[in-house]
């Protein structure tokens, strides 16, 4: 018989569905159990943040500062434009929105109330490194090997990007639901989830709204330089929209994003190389979520979320979405590191921000590829002159 597999988002529902629900009845001493697997779990991921960071923006600087010349430097700069557009656009709307949505004194207690149990025993994991000496550690390294062409300390690193990527893949990933399960089990326990779960619900409406509004801005501004109708264009990446919404994965949806981008007349040359690319480089929908998602978090905390604490915060995590890897939830996993350094998120906001962005990962991941379908016809304007399909 064939082994059923659940996917990740299922998971995340089921870990939220049975976290709320056990935490109705389970005695104290049960949910201290899994506040205290929690507490070694999240010591465990604040150790491998660092080594996240080292690991994949070392050799994605190194692969922009060399590789394909001027078309890579400039798709990649297109795509992290995109991105950190998306960023504050996102900003924008959640600071105009959210406060209406969010009681930020009932949910800063919802959040505080959630944290009082206390594990029965806590293992420490140092980090070899803290967040912004990885950050800096990883530009320098990445610039320098792109500088001098070092093919095998360029080696060294590929290997160890692979290294965290399958940590994340086999350690993280699978674990997370158990965690999600502690989070939403120790809140619901202290009686405040259904608060939580009530505003995800009517920021999750937000967030897809603005994932099409940016589709369509991305599209009218691609169409007004390459001359041709932006709706079209948009209509015609549709089944890229959907095989990414039903596969959640931008690895998986490129011959299908190749495809289109060709029926929408960018060239065969200029298509085989941007669309693999911003499968890796371009996650403007990933980062709208995540900045969303940040500033509603920080809204139930009751902390300032003024523009200039934003603005580092957006221009690092479009770095950090370059670098993401990809795997299911990749994204939010590069961006713990920015959330913790210049957010300030503890463990327990980092679960949640984990959850509520996996619940939308279908959704985001759609954005991001039919995003891609824009910047491919911009580059093959730049490098073509013009469509040659009418």
């Amino acid at each position: 018989m064939k082994k059923l597999k659940i996917g990740l988002l299922p998971r995340i529902i089921i870990a939220i569905i049975l976290g709320v629900l056990c935490g109705l009845f389970f005695p104290d001493w049960a949910v201290r159990v899994f506040v205290t697997f929690n507490s070694v779990f999240s010591h465990f991921l604040s150790f491998l943040i660092p080594l996240i960071i080292v690991g994949l923006v070392t050799p994605a600087i190194a692969d922009i500062g060399k590789g394909a010349g001027k078309l890579l430097l400039i798709t990649a700069l297109i795509a992290y434009g995109d991105t950190v557009f998306s960023g504050y656009l996102s900003y924008g709307v959640s600071t105009g929105i959210f406060p209406s949505l969010i009681d930020r004194g009932n949910a800063a207690q919802a959040v505080a109330t959630a944290e009082e149990l206390k594990p029965f025993f806590t293992i420490e994991i140092p980090p070899l490194l803290d967040v912004m000496s990885a950050l800096i550690s990883a530009f320098v390294m990445g610039l320098g090997i792109a500088f001098f062409e070092s093919p095998n300390l360029k080696k060294v690193f590929d290997e160890f990007r692979d290294i965290i990527a399958k940590t994340i893949e086999v350690a993280l990933i699978p674990i997370l639901p158990l965690y999600i399960f502690g989070i939403f089990l120790n809140m619901s326990f202290t009686g405040q989830a259904w608060h939580i779960i009530n505003v995800f619900v009517a920021i999750i409406g937000v967030i897809f709204a603005m994932h099409i509004f940016l589709l369509v801005l991305q599209y009218c501004i691609a169409g007004a330089i390459s001359q041709r109708n932006p709706f079209k264009a948009l209509y015609n990446m549709l089944p890229a929209y959907f095989t990414a919404l039903g596969t959640s994965s931008s690895a998986a949806t490129i011959p299908v994003t190749l495809k289109q981008a060709k029926l929408n007349g960018v060239s065969e040359g200029i298509a085989g190389f941007v669309v693999p690319l911003c499968a890796t480089i371009h996650l403007s929908g990933s980062a709208m979520k995540i900045t969303a998602c940040a500033v509603a978090l920080m809204l139930m905390q009751g902390l300032s979320i003024d523009i200039g604490h934003f603005t580092g915060f957006i221009l690092m995590l479009g770095v950090m979405m370059v670098a993401a890897p990809g795997v299911p939830g990749g994204a939010i996993m590069a961006a713990l590191g920015v959330l913790q350094s210049v957010l300030g998120f503890t463990a327990e906001q980092q679960a949640v921000m984990i959850a509520l962005y996996i619940t939308m990962d279908s959704f985001g991941t759609a954005c991001n590829v039919t995003g891609d379908g824009a910047i491919a016809l911009i580059v093959d304007r730049i490098y073509n002159g013009k469509n040659r399909v009418k």
